[in-house]
């Protein structure tokens, strides 16, 4: 591949993974506060069924990764707590969307290295550089911040957004444990060929229980709003390509690269959002976020550094 063609098929990948990831946010927020389908757990469903099929399709026919067999019962528990975890944080976000606007979800979101920081020191002694540790400071001081200029501030939908967040650290640093060994690590296409599978299971009856007239409602709001049912595929078909292309961008740049353009990614699904929904925002509200996004780059490149 010629240097220029490499270089816009790197900048179409690019493309596609802030369409999928803001494109996702936006979708969610659209389902579940504008078109008042209130039901996150079964939005999170349809994701993990999209993402099943999708990624059987993507790897085992269109060879996108080398297929990866799980090798025992022991990696497939393993793999079935992580599945759990990260359903949990995909419910969570679903959740706090129905009460936050995205911009504010956004903000709250960006504490992720914060909760890996934590975790990584609870779960393994892990210690990172004082400096490191320093740059979380802005990180929480500025969502803190964030939150007392917040208009649409919502207490249930800041606890559950803040529950997301930890549990995709949590996952993460959780990853790193269980599939240590050699013989198990898989790529996390792969990983997410197994996992989808197992959040729907796990979904399924939760669904049932938690939104048992999720159908009803499903069925009256699709035929009050026609594109409602063309807006929830495409929705569900972006959460695969956003776990897609970050894999992609990922293999093709560097995880230093995804850390950066993720920090400019938040920054745009901010001000997007903020043009589509019109939801308010405060000087204090946006100081706040900057803050914390200038937190995050500094966390990265401390640890670039130090580690």
């Amino acid at each position: 591949m010629s240097s220029k063609k490499e270089l816009i098929f790197i900048g179409s990948l690019i493309l596609l993974w802030y369409c999928s990831n803001i494109g996702v946010l936006l979708l969610n927020k659209l389902l579940l506060s504008n078109y008042g389908f209130g039901f996150p757990i079964f939005l999170t469903m349809c994701h993990m069924t999209a993402c099943s099929f999708l990624s059987y399709v993507s790897i085992v026919f269109f060879k996108v990764v080398p297929f990866q067999r799980i090798k025992s019962r022991s990696q497939f528990f393993k793999i079935a707590t992580l599945s759990l975890v990260f359903c949990g944080s995909v419910v969570g976000g679903n959740i706090s969307l129905r009460y936050l606007p995205v911009s504010f979800n956004q903000a709250v979101g960006a504490t992720t290295p914060f909760f890996t920081a934590l975790f990584a020191y609870l779960m393994t002694f892990k210690r990172e550089a004082w400096v490191t540790y320093a740059c979380l400071v802005p990180v929480v001081g500025g969502v803190i911040i964030a939150s007392g200029g917040e208009p649409s501030f919502h207490l249930f939908g800041f606890i559950m957004c803040i529950s997301a967040t930890a549990a995709r650290a949590f996952k993460s640093v959780l990853q790193g444990i269980l599939l240590s060994n050699e013989g198990e690590k898989l790529n996390s296409m792969n990983l997410m060929l197994y996992m989808a599978p197992i959040a729907v299971v796990a979904l399924i009856p939760a669904v049932f229980v938690m939104e048992p007239n999720v159908l009803e409602v499903f069925v009256s709001v699709g035929i009050q709003h026609r594109f409602m049912w063309i807006i929830l595929i495409l929705n569900s078909v972006m959460a695969y390509s956003a776990n897609l292309t970050n894999f992609l961008v990922t293999k093709y740049t560097s995880a230093l690269t995804l850390q950066v353009l993720g920090n400019a990614k938040g920054a745009v699904a901010v001000v997007i959002s903020i043009l589509i929904f019109q939801n308010p925002v405060t000087v204090v509200g946006i100081g706040g976020y900057t803050m914390t996004v200038i937190g995050v780059a500094a966390y990265g490149e401390t640890k670039r550094r130090y580690n």
